[in-house]
């Protein structure tokens, strides 16, 4: 089974993560299948990056989001545009909302 998941990179004290598609069964900095995001939570407010159409595609593969991952998703509105890509809404049109969403997110990033 493919988890969508936080892989942990940084230095010792300054973790930032990526979000990537990988088996259920590999450890949690260990092989991995695809990178589909970026996490920084040390910066404020924190840096979301998604590439939403892959998201998009692993999950109607059937990849499932950790727990953290899912919450990442709910809070940059990823979950809500899924379903609305699930009743047949054109791509091109999320992808504009999406990215006019990081906009409004990613304004003034200050590091911790």
């Amino acid at each position: 089974m493919v988890r969508i998941r936080l892989r942990r990179i940084g230095a010792k004290g300054q973790p930032s993560y990526r979000i990537v598609a990988a088996d259920k069964e590999s450890p949690r900095d260990g092989r991995f299948l695809e990178i589909l995001g970026f996490y920084n939570p040390r910066t404020d407010p924190a840096t979301i990056q998604l590439n939403e159409e892959r998201i998009y595609d692993w999950m109607s593969k059937g990849a499932q989001p950790s727990d953290s991952v899912a919450k990442l998703f709910k809070s940059s509105g990823l979950l809500d545009r899924y379903e609305r890509f699930k009743q047949g809404e054109a791509v091109e049109t999320l992808m504009e909302e999406a990215a006019e969403a990081e906009a409004a997110r990613n304004i003034t990033v200050k590091t911790r």
